[in-house]
């Protein structure tokens, strides 16, 4: 019997959550990424696979902050870039972690910069 990793765990929940949610051209799929050190997410257009948009914690105004508002911060940033490509509602994809801490305060701070989750 195989060891159950907490990283194996996550990629279950991230493939369970994937089968149910499908970003498309008038709704594309916020993705994120969550490491010890910082954040990313993409806006992304399962239909031709494009990325809309994309931040990351290795941004200039947004590495020095704390984790909580540099969550926050991103999520206002993208919000701006999805604005600029002309996208007003997105789908939210967890990438398996939990509605918790920096991934809420990330969704927190899109729907602050205007873009429906």
């Amino acid at each position: 019997m195989a060891v159950k990793t907490s990283r194996t765990s996550r990629l279950r929940r991230r493939r369970r959550v994937r089968a149910k949610i499908r970003g498309s051209a008038a709704r594309p799929r916020v993705s994120i990424f969550r490491s010890n050190r910082g954040l990313a997410a993409q806006l992304i257009d399962d239909d031709s696979g494009k990325t809309l948009a994309a931040v990351s914690w290795t941004e200039k105004d947004v590495r020095e902050l704390a984790p909580l508002e540099q969550s926050k911060k991103l999520g206002e940033l993208l919000a701006q870039r999805a604005k600029k490509a002309g996208v007003e509602t997105a789908v939210f994809d967890r990438g398996g972690y939990r509605y918790h801490g920096r991934v809420a305060a990330f969704a927190d701070g899109l729907r602050e910069g205007g873009v429906g989750v």
